[in-house]
């Protein structure tokens, strides 16, 4: 049976004792820890201490760690600057573009040695982009311009993932808006790109393609040899006449929105036929809940999506249903 986890990142604000603590309670097996939020990625690695504290930590509520996340210092590794960046940088950092990308890429480098110390094998996490800006094409975009971007992705990325092979740590792209994969072809590129390097795989947020209006059964189907990881995260769409996918410049949870992400079991996404989907490319890693809803209090959220995964965890049938009517 898959294990149930969490990320972290949504309870950045507790400590991590009691994230433990609240969450084994609800039920939950392990925790997809957030990097510089739940985890100092440079302490790990230079402090014995530390790791003895983090490994107390988990034990005594009897958790687990599967992978790591560290969307955030992967974001600043290819975005173009602007001053968003700076929320995710050191104070040292801001507003100083090449020194956010320095030390985003010796932070991502970093999370791949904490992970070998962890015997973690997966670090979730974003990419950036420095094209996204460009998705609608005008004024007008040119092939040489996204190819470009794409170049510029794997420059900064392939000695990255060098140091993830060294480690022997799988890096999981949450396929996302302002990432360069945001969405299905765009994440073939992608692959391509990177000459299908086993390094570089996939963590499977269904959400981010079903507002966009794709199949996330077809996504998994299709790139099934590239699923290292699995978010649980629902979204609910609802195009009333006056609101647009592309959001309005409306804050998340506003009911005026096209859409909005929502608990588990609130939203469009076909979990069923996702698990039936996991089932048939033998996909036993761990399903993690990334809860965002603003339109719930999130401990309920918690306790709900826990409940609703462990009931959606099926394994797959080993006998045909029909098998006893059959002849030799």
């Amino acid at each position: 049976m898959r294990p149930i986890t969490i990320t972290t990142g949504q309870y950045g604000d507790l400590p991590l004792e009691e994230v433990c603590r609240r969450m084994s309670a609800i039920g939950y097996e392990g925790l997809e820890l957030a990097c510089n939020t739940h985890l100092d990625v440079h302490r790990y690695v230079a402090e014995a201490s530390y790791r003895c504290e983090i490994t107390e930590t988990l034990n005594r509520y009897g958790l687990k760690v599967w992978a790591l996340g560290a969307h955030l210092a992967g974001q600043c590794v290819g975005d173009v600057w602007d001053p968003r960046l700076d929320n995710f940088a050191p104070a040292r950092c801001q507003g100083k573009p090449e020194e956010i990308r320095a030390w985003a890429i010796d932070e991502m480098k970093t999370t791949a040695r904490a992970a070998q110390l962890m015997g973690v094998k997966i670090v979730t996490c974003f990419m950036g982009s420095p094209i996204w800006a460009w998705w609608y094409s005008f004024p007008q975009t040119t092939q040489q311009m996204i190819e470009e971007g794409y170049g510029k992705i794997k420059s900064l990325w392939e000695p990255i993932f060098d140091v993830f092979d060294e480690c022997g740590v799988k890096f999981a792209l949450e396929v996302h808006p302002t990432e360069i994969a945001f969405d299905y072809y765009s994440t073939a590129k992608l692959l391509d790109v990177f000459e299908r390097r086993p390094t570089l795989g996939l963590n499977f947020d269904p959400s981010h393609l079903q507002w966009q209006g794709m199949n996330p059964c077809l996504f998994l189907r299709d790139f099934s040899d590239r699923i290292y990881h699995v978010h649980m995260k629902d979204v609910k769409v609802r195009l009333d006449g006056r609101s647009g996918i592309l959001g309005s410049h409306i804050e998340f949870g506003d009911l005026r929105r096209g859409w909005n992400f929502v608990s588990l079991g609130h939203g469009d996404v076909d979990f069923e036929g996702i698990i039936r989907e996991l089932n048939a490319m033998n996909y036993e890693g761990p399903l993690s809940v990334e809860w965002e809803d603003s339109g719930m209090e999130r401990m309920f959220g918690a306790k709900e999506a826990y409940e609703f995964t462990r009931k959606m965890n099926f394994e797959p049938s080993s006998v045909a249903f029909d098998a006893a009517l059959k002849r030799d």
